[in-house]
């Protein structure tokens, strides 16, 4: 390993608690093609263990660490080839450990356009400059007289041009940046004001009509709620230090860097040149800077949330492969029908018009009693927009009619439905159906199995996401093509039933590679073994060997095929049951039966204790899914609306979305509730991931109703003595300070209708699509 790749191995394993080893192994495997869920699941030995979410991080700091390094080679030709490169600035620049740092070195020597810096020196002004350093009892007006010339046509003229050589190395003086860099980080406050005229158009960002708090705290909800507003131009948008002294002490630090230790007349004129300095150029050079890192930061915070909501909801768990009803409501174009049957296949499909204008209620509750008997259906999924409770009630009606065992009915969330309902994709898929009926097979299907239907949508647009189209696409999309590839490996995909989509996403596998595989299934029936994979046309044993421990074939003469062992580890397996002394058959999916087996006993030079013992769990219980039990939320009788609501309702809801302040929650009203972070237990709650997740059913509390603003506030701390945190009014003194009132015990301030947290601009941008 040569000594940039040794930096990078060291910068990274600091990061992700790992060693110098791991790392450089996991970057070996990487760079020789490996994907993270194989690396992760099969090259445990290589790695040490490390999971899917210390080598995604591992892989998006190489990407940056290499950058820089290029960068950092970038910049040492550039200074050798202008003559300037020195030992110290070599060393310098190798010590940098930022791209920021890098760049405040490069300064001075950059190319630049004609600077009046620059026109400066051309006039000979640049010896005053010396001449007001080196002796700062002297008068500097005086020092300019002798520096008048055709060019220079009076000593304040002088004295200005003097000004501008000291600033522009000022701006270019890496110690200094740093040390203002390191003061505005600690010490800036970000302050919102609106834009006058603006407070209508607006309204949406009134809680940042008047607005600062710390730079260096602010929540990235807020940031991304004042960026949004900025760039709608709703409000203007400052980061400065404390308006009282901040600037003072910036001037400070600049002077520091000067040297000014007197009060002679050289030393006010460079004290004045200084406080300038800051006004006019550095103090707008920090802004930029911070502005960028305050994006930055918001941005990752943004996309960490939304991939782990994607996670969760990816991950949720499955109805089963049981014959469904899915039903998209809708009031005036008619409720949407689709059956699919336990494999997904769909077998028929109805347009049902219960409600007004036409009323054909009697017509819609016959056709959906027949499919029931028709196809034996199981379950009926029901999305979860318009009329979606009205619709709910339609059909237990009518399943209260039906004689002998009843369907599942299960309110589903359609987010992305419609997105997937005029793609490309579906269009292929079925090509005669109309764009309508579409969205219900989607819905009917996204409850057999989440995950096989979501990975059809496009990730940013199943609705959990916190600002999702102003953080960067492109590391959003790198980001949550990331979380779907673990999530789908982590379950792992029936080989003979998945769709192109889905495959896709398996290690290994390209979209033209997963499409072969289907056409290969399609024109040769069911694969009848893994190995079977190597016929299909360019799949070779590289992509085979990434892919086939995720893939599984039910009931094929190779037992092993149905579980997550790989076919390089099969020996190993067969070792290991014939230690048993029995077949295979009647090992796999009895545990009991090799508790008496020593997992260092089957060691190899090949493949050592952690894969052995990931094959004993495998064969214990061979292709286990990872996912929870199925289970749904059950909404209360005749509360369909947010005008329905009243405080102190004890409802049952399911969780819709995560954010950094609280829980989103589907109540059955059209409209989430949002339980805040400071409502989501009875202890502090620094996460809202450390008590739920996306999917969750919850129990919660009506606290607080809006139909005005269409804002609810939900809690799900169990009620004690007195009122509910989320209730309490403030007191005169809170008032005065801001109107919040003080945590209860052990938790923080509970959320009012004018908090940040539950802003409308919150609230449209979190609410599902």
């Amino acid at each position: 390993m040569d000594q940039t790749a040794t930096r990078i191995a060291r910068t990274i394993a600091t990061e992700i608690s790992a060693s110098d080893r791991q790392v450089a192994a996991a970057v070996a495997l990487l760079d020789d093609g490996a994907t993270v869920p194989f690396i992760a699941r099969y090259r445990k030995e290589a790695t040490g263990g490390l999971d899917d979410t210390q080598l995604r991080t591992l892989n998006d700091r190489l990407v940056y660490l290499r950058e820089m390094e290029k960068r950092r080679a970038a910049i040492l030709e550039s200074i050798r080839g202008q003559g300037k490169l020195t030992d110290d600035l070599a060393r310098t620049i190798a010590q940098a450990e930022t791209k920021a740092a890098l760049e405040d070195i490069y300064l001075p020597f950059k190319p630049k356009r004609r600077t009046k810096a620059m026109i400066a020196r051309e006039n000979g002004l640049e010896p005053l400059l010396r001449a007001i350093e080196a002796d700062r009892k002297a008068d500097p007006k005086a020092l300019a007289e002798g520096h008048v010339s055709e060019a220079v046509e009076t000593a304040a003229s002088a004295l200005e041009g003097a000004r501008d050589i000291l600033a522009e190395e000022l701006s270019e003086n890496a110690a200094l940046l740093g040390r203002l860099r390191a003061f505005m980080q600690a010490e800036a406050r970000i302050t919102a004001r609106v834009v006058p005229g603006k407070e209508e158009a607006g309204v949406k960002f009134s809680d940042y009509f008047a607005h600062s708090e710390a730079w260096a705290t602010i929540p990235a909800h807020r940031a991304l709620a004042i960026l949004r507003a900025a760039k709608e131009e709703i409000v203007t948008v400052d980061i400065a230090p404390e308006p009282e002294t901040g600037a003072e002490r910036a001037q400070g630090i600049i002077c520091a860097a000067i040297g000014i230790p007197g009060n002679g007349p050289g030393d006010r004129w460079l004290r004045e040149a200084a406080a300038w300095t800051w006004r006019v150029k550095l103090s707008l050079t920090m802004y930029v800077d911070l502005m960028s890192e305050l994006r930055r930061r918001a941005h990752e915070e943004a996309i960490a949330v939304f991939a782990r909501n994607l996670r969760d909801l990816l991950l949720a768990a499955p109805a089963g492969n049981k014959p469904t009803l899915g039903l998209d409501p809708g009031i005036r174009t008619g409720v949407k029908a689709a059956v699919v049957d336990a494999t997904g296949k769909l077998v028929e499909t109805a347009t049902l018009y219960p409600f007004q204008p036409k009323k054909d209620l009697q017509g819609a509750q016959a056709w959906i009693a027949a499919a029931v008997k028709r196809h034996g259906i199981q379950l009926v999924a029901i999305g979860n927009g318009t009329a979606s409770r009205e619709t709910e009630r339609m059909v237990a009606e009518t399943l209260s009619r039906i004689e002998g065992p009843k369907p599942t009915k299960v309110v589903v969330s359609e987010a992305g439905a419609s997105v997937y309902s005029a793609s490309e994709l579906a269009a292929r898929e079925f090509p005669d159906l109309d764009v309508s009926l579409r969205g219900a097979v989607s819905i009917a299907r996204r409850l057999q199995d989440p995950l096989a239907e979501l990975v059809k949508v496009p990730p940013e647009s199943i609705g959990v996401g916190q600002y999702q189209h102003d953080v960067d696409q492109r590391r959003l999309t790198q980001a949550l093509e990331g979380v779907v590839e673990d999530a789908v490996n982590a379950v792992g995909v029936d080989l003979n039933m998945a769709s192109a989509p889905l495959l896709s996403h398996i290690a290994g596998l390209s979209s033209s590679v997963a499409a072969a595989i289907v056409a290969h299934r399609d024109a040769h029936g069911a694969f009848p073994s893994r190995k079977a994979l190597l016929k299909v046309a360019g799949l070779g044993p590289r992509a085979f060997e990434q892919c086939a421990g995720f893939l599984r074939i039910r009931g094929g003469a190779e037992p092993l095929d149905a579980s997550s062992v790989h076919p390089e580890a099969y020996d190993v397996a067969r070792r290991i049951v014939g230690a048993c002394g029995r077949d295979i058959r009647d090992i796999m999916g009895r545990p009991e039966a090799l508790r008496s087996l020593k997992a260092q006993d089957f060691v190899d030079d090949r493949f050592g204790l952690p894969t052995v013992r990931d094959i004993l769990d495998e064969l214990g219980k061979p292709g286990r899914d990872p996912r929870p039990e199925f289970r749904t939320a059950a909404f209360a009788d005749g509360v369909e609306d947010i005008r329905d609501l009243k405080p102190g309702m004890m409802l049952e809801g399911t969780v819709t979305n995560v954010a950094a302040f609280g829980a989103f929650v589907d109540i059955g009203v059209h409209q989430d509730g949002l339980v805040h972070v400071s409502q989501l237990a009875d202890r502090f709650v620094k996460d809202p991931h450390e008590v739920v997740k996306a999917g969750d059913v919850v129990r919660v509390r009506v606290t607080e109703v809006d139909v005005a603003r269409k804002r609810i506030g939900l809690s799900m701390r169990k009620e004690r003595g007195g009122k509910p945190a989320a209730d309490r009014k403030p007191s005169g003194k809170e008032m005065a300070k801001g109107g919040k009132p003080k945590p209860a015990k052990g938790g923080r301030p509970g959320p009012s209708a004018s908090q940040g947290a539950l802003g409308e601009a919150l609230m449209a941008a979190m609410k599902r699509k």
